[in-house]
């Protein structure tokens, strides 16, 4: 087993996912997305898994919207930090 290939956090395909649902990817330089997910996951508490299926398939939709709500107000907190930041 390679720990940093075979698992990961599941809030990170979820960050990821909302950043482009908001199209801040689009807005923010590389230096500031990459402080943003660090922000914004420093957050969150840790849910590691083997593969995104599994979560997707078996996560009760009460529980994914949970999550889904928990990374937005984490995201809109990091990004006000990234915000009162001049950018680099």
């Amino acid at each position: 087993m390679i720990l940093d290939t075979d698992i990961h956090n599941f809030y990170e395909h979820l960050v990821l996912k909302e950043i482009e649902k908001q199209g801040l990817n689009q807005t923010l330089t590389p230096y500031q997305l990459a402080d943003l997910c660090c922000l914004t996951l420093n957050q969150l508490p840790s849910h590691y898994i083997r593969h995104n299926v599994d979560m997707i398939y078996f996560t009760p939709d009460a529980e994914r919207t949970e999550m889904e709500q928990k990374v937005i107000a984490a995201l809109r907190q990091a990004y006000d930090k990234i915000r009162a930041v001049p950018s680099r």
